[in-house]
């Protein structure tokens, strides 16, 4: 069996000291033999070499291009015949929602819904046409490891904080192209981290869509939740009522400031706000309720829509009053998640129209995931919980 030493001719290694330009070329040397040692790993023999736990044979090299940040790389990929096809590792080392996104652009080539963009963002990933069998290939390994993420249990930690949010993905279900909702919710720790707690896909952003996720959520070990954090969507409030019983509700401020401005003129908006956020500077609830009284009174002959929204939502808009100082600028909307939901767009936008739901929920869960991970590792936790007063848990 080869050795797991790997040899690199001593000309390159020269060369890299003389010419950057030759790091191509290095990189190259590099990825080969370690193929052709992952290879005879495969195989259970090293090159002409005689084994009892031989398990197949090459069957010679397929070209292949490798885009890296030194340039293009020209490979010679071994290929394998009486056993599993040989895979590289290297090449299995793209991130998970680049490969999402390869399985996305493959359905739509296949399936006759290609559009010149997605020869393009498929060229520009892979050097070239995609096979079924990669197309293939790369799904299952997604499915394989978002369906443990997405069932992962929830109950090594307790989750004080959560905010849901929803956002829209084009989709073709049964021929026609629908919309189709995309459901997130992410958590913080009783250590302050935050984490993506769910992600779905529903017909709709109902009442009936959400309760499945808060129910989902308690099923997979959800505890400890003091208060959740959203906009005012009729779904999202009357699942949380029935489902997470005793958890305080925080209506989104960023949400209900826009909901205010739409009821204004343009030129009018900017002073409007103005006064609303004077409303919720206030130290105590009792005050911040006086204060959007006055305003409700000034604004009630001019504009009875901002009067009402005012009387009716500032109210939902105060349960962060009840939390840390140090917390509630964080906890007062959702822009955390929407700027996540932004992030999700960027990858969504190339591909336009799923495919199917499938593919939809591949793309979004491999994104999620990443974030997922990226959280897991940041060096500061986002909330002091030790701030926190200790509370029994609701839910």
């Amino acid at each position: 069996m080869a050795s797991d030493s790997i040899c690199v001719d001593g000309s390159l290694v020269e060369g890299l000291l003389k010419d950057k330009g030759v790091l191509p070329a290095l990189l190259s040397a590099i990825c080969r033999a370690a193929m052709e040692q992952e290879v005879s790993r495969h195989v259970g023999a090293g090159l002409h070499e005689r084994s009892g736990s031989r398990v197949g044979r090459r069957n010679g090299y397929k070209p292949r291009r490798l885009k890296t940040r030194v340039g293009e790389v020209e490979l010679d990929v071994p290929q394998v015949r009486g056993c599993e096809p040989y895979h590289p590792s290297l090449f299995g080392r793209w991130q998970r929602s680049e490969r999402a996104l390869l399985v996305a652009c493959g359905e739509m080539y296949f399936q006759g819904v290609s559009t010149r963009n997605v020869r393009e963002v498929l060229e520009a990933m892979c050097g070239g046409d995609v096979s079924a069998t990669t197309v293939s290939q790369v799904a299952r390994e997604l499915d394989e490891k978002l369906g443990q993420f997405r069932t992962r249990r929830l109950d090594e930690h307790e989750y004080p904080y959560v905010k849901v949010d929803a956002r829209y993905e084009k989709v073709r279900v049964d021929g026609r192209v629908v919309s189709q909702a995309v459901l997130v919710t992410i958590g913080y720790t009783g250590q302050g981290r935050r984490e993506v707690l769910d992600y779905r896909l529903g017909d709709s952003e109902s009442e009936r869509t959400w309760a499945e996720a808060f129910i989902d959520l308690k099923s997979r070990g959800l505890k400890g939740v003091r208060l959740l954090v959203s906009d005012a969507h009729a779904g999202i409030v009357a699942a949380a009522r029935r489902h997470l019983q005793g958890v305080a509700w925080q209506r989104c401020r960023v949400h209900f400031m826009r909901e205010l401005a739409r009821k204004v003129s343009y030129k009018n908006a900017k002073g409007l706000l103005a006064e609303a956020r004077a409303v919720f500077a206030g130290a105590t609830r009792e005050e911040c309720l006086l204060r959007a009284e006055e305003m409700a009174l000034r604004w009630e002959a001019k504009n009875a829509g901002v009067s009402r929204l005012l009387r009716e939502g500032s109210e939902d808009c105060l349960a962060v009053l009840g939390f840390p100082e140090d917390h509630r600028r964080r906890l007062a909307s959702t822009n955390e998640l929407e700027n996540l939901m932004k992030r999700l767009k960027k990858r969504t936008r190339v591909v336009g129209v799923f495919p199917g739901r499938p593919s939809c929920e591949r793309l979004i869960g491999s994104q999620l995931l990443e974030v997922h991970e990226q959280w897991l590792t940041e060096p500061v936790a986002r909330f002091n919980m030790e701030l926190a007063a200790p509370v029994p848990a609701t839910a």
